[in-house]
C-alpha cells in the first residue's frame, strides 16, 4: 500500500471539513452534511491504508480487498 495514498485521503478530509465548518457558520446546513460525510468517508480512506501499510511493515498477514459475499444478503 502507498502511503502518499492516505496522505492524499488526509488532506481531502481536512478540506472537506473546513468547507463543512464554513457551511455550518454561513448556515447552509444541508452542504455542510454533504462535506462532513465526505470528510468521514477520505478519513475512514486513509486510515485503511495506514492499517494495510502498518500490516505490510510488520510482516503481518494482510486480508484480501476482494468483496466478502454475506450470506442471506439480498439487494
Amino acid at each position: 500500500m502507498n502511503v502518499q495514498e492516505a496522505n492524499r485521503q488526509l488532506q481531502l478530509a481536512v478540506h472537506d471539513a473546513q468547507v463543512a465548518f464554513d457551511c455550518v457558520e454561513l448556515g447552509d446546513i444541508d452542504r455542510a452534511h454533504t462535506h462532513a460525510l465526505m470528510a468521514r468517508t477520505a478519513a475512514d480512506a486513509a486510515e485503511t491504508v495506514l492499517r494495510y501499510a502498518l500490516a505490510e511493515e510488520r510482516g503481518e498477514a494482510v486480508p484480501s480487498a476482494e468483496p466478502q459475499s454475506v450470506e442471506g444478503f439480498h439487494p
